[in-house]
């Protein structure tokens, strides 16, 4: 059926749970896994420029301490990218799931797509965020981008109900 399957997380709490939809696809189908993440400015939990102006503002500060500032938290992003690959990596491994994982910054859609392509996955799981009408206009989907583009077919995670969330996570639930 399946050899190999493309499960893209991101860094938001229900990562876990397209995670664990692959992971049971990848046990019955014996396929493996290849895990993906893919910092991008565009997510909510990228990190954003410091300012020069308004609250931020600095005196002190130069363009270059910014930057400087800026690539420290970029970096910080994409450890903690590599935690949760690695954390998934293992969770694999301890089940005997093939698995292999990448971080590739870009625009997720797209290289989602590209790495799907490259690595000749046969279906990729993705999540969503659960935006819709006027959010998902102005914001994107990356799910839907890669619904459309994908060279494979698409499994798209929907996330539970929103009640259920754990109490430390009320910003999510209130979002939806």
């Amino acid at each position: 059926m399946y050899k190999k399957l493309l499960v893209a997380v991101d860094l938001s709490p229900r990562n876990e749970e397209v995670f664990e939809t692959g992971l049971d696809l990848a046990r019955q189908s014996g396929a493996s896994l290849m895990l993906v993440h893919v910092p991008s400015s565009d997510a909510p939990e990228s990190p954003t420029m410091p300012t020069l102006i308004g609250p931020d503002y600095y005196p002190s500060s130069t363009t270059a301490s910014v930057m400087e500032i800026y690539e420290k938290l970029w970096r910080a992003y994409e450890e903690k990218g590599l935690e949760v690959l690695k954390r998934f990596a293992e969770k694999a491994r301890q089940v005997d799931v093939p698995i292999e994982y990448a971080q590739s910054a870009g625009i997720p859609g797209k290289t989602i797509c590209q790495l799907a392509r490259d690595s000749e996955a046969d279906l990729i799981v993705i999540g969503r965020r659960g935006h819709s009408g006027f959010n998902e206009l102005i914001a994107g989907s990356v799910s839907n981008y890669v619904m459309h583009h994908a060279p494979c077919s698409v499994l798209i995670v929907q996330h539970g109900d929103p009640r259920k969330l754990k109490a430390t996570e009320p910003e999510l639930a209130a979002s939806i």
